[in-house]
């Protein structure tokens, strides 16, 4: 190995072993997290796919959502302009996933990013109150944590009226008791670290030493704990379609399109059922892999 010469002082230079790097040849963090992680990359690249192919579906879908051709009915995919084949009532099955991903991508982030702004406002002041206020806040969603998401579903709905209002609320009362406890417990973490005995030394107000000190320091334990949740608020809002408690017709989703292709299946036409069950779980598969990017882009320890 060549030696490198490190000068001490002007008179004496010293020969070392030690290998010469080149910074450049170094890859950064994100490279190594976004780039060199294979399961990361095509988990941004199905997210970004998905939600590229949602919001402009009525640009590159090829048909109507909801016009059907009965002298096509239940053409298997390869079929000529439909190449994911047409459902049960003669409609591009390619088309419905486009519109349907608006549905499906909508009622799994709405709730989440409603969820954790009062979650994260919820934790941050049981967690920084601490006493009786922070107790009687978490048993609260200790409460909360003794009903069955899909039991507190079938009751909004028969509050309230089937479709997709009823999914946003119920998924997003699921979602609060988890999402808060996360903010607490790094709240917690965080609340006797130096920096804030510093702050309160300083003179910050409760207000500061919240939103100012605390906020930045768990938001992002909260943002790649949302992230991990798109994936099953996708199929917990497909499987409260596909029950009939979710989107109701004409409006679609891929769970509203898999409990209908369910009908055909033992005519043997499997595609109008196997096709959107499929996104659902590569799609689901795709944010779970984007939350574990995050989780390892903020890791210290990574």
């Amino acid at each position: 190995m060549p030696k490198r010469l490190i000068r001490i002082n002007d008179s004496v230079i010293v020969p070392t072993s030690t290998p010469i790097i080149n910074k450049r040849t170094v890859s950064p963090k994100w490279k190594r997290v976004w780039i060199d992680d294979r399961t990361v990359l095509a988990g941004s690249i199905i997210v970004v796919l998905a939600i590229y192919v949602s919001i402009f579906a009525t640009i590159l879908a090829p048909y109507a959502p909801n016009v059907g051709d009965n002298s096509l009915r239940l053409a298997l995919p390869g079929t000529s302009g439909h190449w994911l084949g047409l459902d049960q009532q003669g409609r591009d099955i390619w088309s419905r996933l486009m519109y349907g991903g608006r549905m499906s991508l909508m009622t799994a982030i709405i709730p989440i990013v409603i969820a954790a702004l009062l979650s994260g406002t919820i934790g941050l002041i049981a967690g920084f109150m601490k006493g009786k206020i922070g107790e009687i806040i978490m048993r609260f969603m200790d409460i909360l944590f003794a009903f069955p998401t899909i039991l507190l579903a079938l009751t909004i709905t028969t509050l309230l009226e089937v479709g997709i209002r009823s999914v946003i609320i119920t998924l997003t009362i699921a979602l609060i008791p988890n999402m808060t406890r996360i903010v607490y417990t790094a709240v917690i973490a965080e609340s006797g670290k130096e920096y804030i005995e510093a702050a309160k030394v300083l003179g910050a107000s409760k207000f500061e030493l919240i939103f100012t000190e605390l906020l930045p320091n768990v938001v992002t334990s909260l943002i790649v704990y949302a992230t991990s949740l798109v994936g099953k608020m996708i199929i917990f809002s497909a499987g409260l379609s596909f029950m009939g408690l979710g989107i109701q017709a004409p409006q679609s989703d891929w769970g509203k399109m898999t409990s209908d292709g369910m009908a055909v299946i033992l005519q043997g036409s499997y595609h109008a059922a196997t096709i959107p069950g499929l996104v659902i779980l590569i799609v689901s598969i795709g944010f779970n892999w984007l939350g574990d990017g995050l989780r390892n882009h903020f890791d210290p320890h990574y």
